[in-house]
């Protein structure tokens, strides 16, 4: 399976949008700050540093991932979402593997994520990437586990 992992740009919005909305209103709700980011990443996660990639698959548009610049050398993991038709083929993986290539590039020397112990899956992941576990102390009311990945 031939997938591409994309630089963001404007027409990817709806994407990022939808592949996000999907799993997070299927297993919990939005939050304010979710609705702000998802209708426009440029102002919430490329204007202050951070960065997006997006997952093609046969020209359509199957997963994402942001990075959001928190301080030097800091980035948050977020906003990861890989369509349900596409999942359990490692698409997150090659994304998440993208996104630590890129803070790595950028000069970060540490990353964290926040995400809930119900997304199995997803913390499974984060864990066989070398992500571990630290004090929760973030933004969303739906998160109880806070990650951190030391580059």
């Amino acid at each position: 399976m031939e997938v591409r992992i994309l630089d963001y740009q404007p027409v990817h919005q709806p994407h990022f949008e939808r592949l996000n909305r999907h799993w997070i209103e299927k297993y919990f709700w939005l939050e304010p700050v979710d609705i702000a980011v998802l209708q426009n990443p440029d102002e919430h996660i490329l204007a202050p540093g951070g960065h997006i990639l997006m997952a093609e698959h046969k020209h359509e548009i199957v997963g994402a991932v942001a990075l959001k610049f928190v301080q030097p050398g800091l980035y948050e993991f977020t906003k990861m979402a890989v369509d349900e038709k596409y999942q359990g083929l490692k698409i997150g993986k090659l994304l998440a593997e993208a996104a630590i290539a890129w803070c790595k590039q950028n000069n970060a020397n540490r990353i964290i994520l926040y995400s809930n112990t119900k997304l199995v899956p997803a913390i499974s992941l984060y864990r066989k990437l070398g992500f571990r576990e630290v004090a929760v102390d973030g933004p969303y009311k739906r998160s109880d586990i806070k990650m951190q990945l030391d580059l």
